[in-house]
């Protein structure tokens, strides 16, 4: 049967709200509360890098970002109240004790693993470990040359919790011990200090980190109770605020996207720590010449106009097509 005239037209009407709905950019369904991002940073390298890298896509793609560097704990508060959105440095396993509370609470959602083959762990230098420290079980037995002390990085962060633990517990024969809060650049620079002289120092080890580079220096088994199997091995995944992903699915779809590798984390780093890089000039510099990365990063994903996300990033990169 034909269809009369008036449901011809009711037809194209309604065939063309739906290709009207269809066309609808991501960015048309995002709340606005996602056009500025809210970035946790710890403090770490690595973790300045990939916030970094993670900030200048978003630029390119059209949103703004803010970057506020806090401890540990209060990345994962804040992100339970609301003033974070996002934070790319949960180190698993050694960071279990302060987050996951908030991701079984429902307070924080655990994305997707951005960096596998990490480690973390109890080091100490080449010439302590050829002297015969290889486990932390030899420490206790040298504590007069280590003068009892564990360094650490800043007070509050999951290693330094882990350490004190451990005396705490007398693991070891370290309940005499005393953990030495720092920072990164505090322990690291204490670190150079000690090595012309081949002082003795046990201290929290990680990588991708330039410090592998940088110092001769070994990890100490048997800590697994403490810092996970395999030398600490660690698997770092992308956290968000709870329902963030579903307010801002094309920040979401970035986001579950990102992975990155211990050689370009160790590259950014060394650029960051060693060279004096700006963390921005460095992610940028990285991903003009390895633009690459960004198909697998941005597939899915699209300016916060509505335009091709990856067209829109390698023009906002001056990368050539």
């Amino acid at each position: 049967m034909n269809a009369s005239p008036l449901t011809r037209r009711l037809g194209l009407g309604l065939g063309a709200t739906v290709l009207a709905l269809g066309a609808t950019p991501l960015y048309a369904q995002e709340a606005e509360s996602c056009s500025t991002l809210r970035f946790a940073e710890v403090g770490w390298t690595d973790i300045t890098a990939t916030t970094a890298l993670t900030t200048e896509v978003l630029e390119a793609l059209g949103y703004d970002t803010r970057i506020d560097t806090v401890s540990v704990p209060i990345a994962y508060q804040g992100m339970k109240n609301g003033d974070f959105d996002i934070f790319l440095g949960n180190w698993m396993p050694s960071m279990a004790s302060i987050s996951d509370p908030y991701v079984e609470d429902g307070s924080v959602d655990r994305l997707g693993a951005n960096l596998e083959g990490a480690k973390y762990t109890l080091a100490v230098p080449q010439y302590v470990h050829d002297a015969g420290v290889t486990s932390v079980e030899d420490l206790a037995e040298h504590a007069e040359k280590f003068d009892s002390s564990i360094h650490g990085i800043e007070a509050g962060n999951d290693g330094n919790q882990l350490i004190q633990q451990m005396i705490d517990d007398d693991a070891f024969g370290l309940g005499d011990w005393q953990l030495i809060d720092s920072s990164e650049a505090g322990m690291l620079s204490e670190l150079g200090a000690r090595v012309p002289d081949e002082t003795w120092m046990v201290f929290l080890g990680w990588e991708p980190h330039p410090m592998n580079t940088n110092f001769d220096m070994a990890y100490l088994e048997g800590a697994g109770d403490y810092f996970g199997p395999d030398l600490g091995g660690a698997t770092v995944y992308t956290n968000t605020r709870s329902g963030f992903v579903e307010e801002c699915g094309n920040v979401g779809t970035l986001l579950s996207n990102l992975e990155f590798t211990l050689e370009m984390e160790n590259q950014l780093m060394g650029e960051i720590m060693d060279e004096g890089e700006d963390p921005r000039d460095a992610a940028r510099a990285y991903l003009q010449a390895n633009p690459e990365v960004l198909e697998a990063w941005l597939e899915g994903v699209e300016k916060r106009d509505g335009e091709a996300g990856l067209a829109a990033v390698r023009e906002a990169l001056d990368i050539d097509s």
